[in-house]
């Protein structure tokens, strides 16, 4: 049985729960458990704050976690991270209030900035030789220089509303982030073979997400030229149509390839391109 921590609230929370979900492993709804039994895999959850995760993993208490990078970051976590999941993406930063006059990180020299996460920011200003008096606040960071707490703030930032709302701009980023599966320092071989079969669930659905199923048709005299621009996993189905003259083409092509290819495809004759999302691939 592989035991699981997770956030127990918030949006890493839920998307954690729909990557389970995309793996057929279900959570029972309801109750205010710590410990959960889930359903269609030999896994146990434990619900905890984001804070203590780090704890938990390092010490053995559970095998794996799900949690944002830069909380291992900050808390100097000797765990294995296993795979980056792609969701709850953010950046830590630091910002200053819009009027503030910042012209590099030399402006920081000798000020007060307010954080939640002083180990991280620690590194980063050692790395730049900046001597800072660091103010660690538990929440509400970004309120700190209204109220004369602090000249700067270092916080986590997703779409910048948040500062934007609080007169402050992004000037430096300390470090980027996004959800992970991280290991305890030491497992069982009994727990690796477990991990083993959730990573390959695991990666078949990212593989799935990043992925897109597409049929278009084209005349036959165009399907070279239309071969060589799709990559594919390995090489594009092709099938006649009843209509002489005319091929059916499929394939599966990279999200961040999608657009550029379509542009291409339509310009070598291409028509009914039809897309569709992938649950899981298993190339």
């Amino acid at each position: 049985m592989l035991r699981l921590a997770i956030q127990k609230s918030g949006r890493l929370h839920e998307e954690t729960v729909q990557l389970l979900q995309e793996c057929g492993i279900r959570l029972p709804e309801g109750g205010n458990q710590l410990r959960i039994q889930a359903r269609g895999f030999p896994l146990v959850v434990y619900l905890l704050r984001n804070s203590d995760i780090p704890r938990y993993l390092d010490s053995g208490t559970v095998d794996l976690a799900i949690l944002g990078q830069n909380t291992l970051l900050e808390e100097n976590s000797a765990c294995e991270v296993l795979e980056p999941l792609g969701f709850a993406r953010c950046r830590l930063s630091l910002a200053v209030p819009e009027d503030a006059g910042y012209d590099g990180l030399d402006w920081l020299q000798h000020r007060c900035i307010a954080t939640s996460y002083p180990e991280s920011l620690r590194r980063f200003l050692g790395a730049k030789n900046i001597s800072a008096d660091i103010h660690e606040i538990g929440g509400s960071v970004e309120v700190a220089p209204k109220l004369g707490l602090a000249d700067a703030i270092c916080d986590l930032v997703s779409s910048g509303s948040t500062l934007f709302a609080n007169g402050l701009k992004e000037v430096e980023q300390v470090l980027e982030s996004e959800a992970c599966l991280a290991a305890a320092p030491e497992l069982t071989p009994a727990a690796r073979a477990l991990l083993d079969d959730l990573l390959f669930r695991i990666r078949a659905v990212l593989a799935g997400r990043q992925h897109r199923y597409v049929l278009l048709n084209a005349p036959a005299e165009k399907l070279d030229a239309i071969c060589r621009i799709l990559p594919g996993l390995k090489s594009p189905t092709v099938t006649p149509l009843a209509v002489e003259g005319w091929v059916s083409v499929q394939t599966v092509l990279r999200e961040s390839q999608f657009w550029p290819i379509m542009d291409s495809l339509r310009q070598a004759g291409a028509q009914g391109i039809l897309v569709m999302p992938i649950e899981k691939l298993i190339a």
